[in-house]
């Protein structure tokens, strides 16, 4: 039998399912490449929805954190993706500035993304992602 949460086109995020916050995988729009994933509660989404650039909920702050407001490094989102059960979302996005990772490439820079090291299944060691 199909859920009506599962076949309709109304929105009815389910917040209370997840204790008040949704997981949010960003992708770059033009890439495809993840860049980070985050937390979202109902006002940062409607922040997200209003503005159209990537707001959070910081759960290590325990506020609203509008992505790239100290650093510039915004993320403008083209367009929001929902899974079937309304829990967990993918922000795509374009870079407005710089990279979305706290730490810093070889040349001081932001890295692009937070996923940038890989897994070496052979020996389990991480590795770096070429630029």
């Amino acid at each position: 039998m199909k859920s009506l949460l599962e076949e309709s086109c109304v929105l009815k995020l389910q917040f209370p399912k997840r204790g008040g916050l949704l997981p949010v995988a960003v992708q770059e729009l033009i890439t495809g490449q993840i860049l980070m994933l985050a937390s979202v509660n109902h006002e940062a989404f409607e922040y997200t929805l209003r503005h159209k650039i990537a707001v959070f909920y910081s759960t290590s702050r325990d506020k609203l954190w509008v992505k790239g407001q100290t650093s510039g490094n915004q993320l403008k989102v083209d367009k929001i993706l929902i899974d079937c059960d309304q829990d967990a979302l993918v922000y795509q996005v374009t870079l407005v500035k710089g990279g979305v990772c706290h730490t810093f490439n070889k040349q001081g820079e932001n890295r692009k993304a937070c996923f940038h090291r890989t897994v070496n299944m052979e020996n389990k060691a991480l590795e770096f992602l070429p630029p």
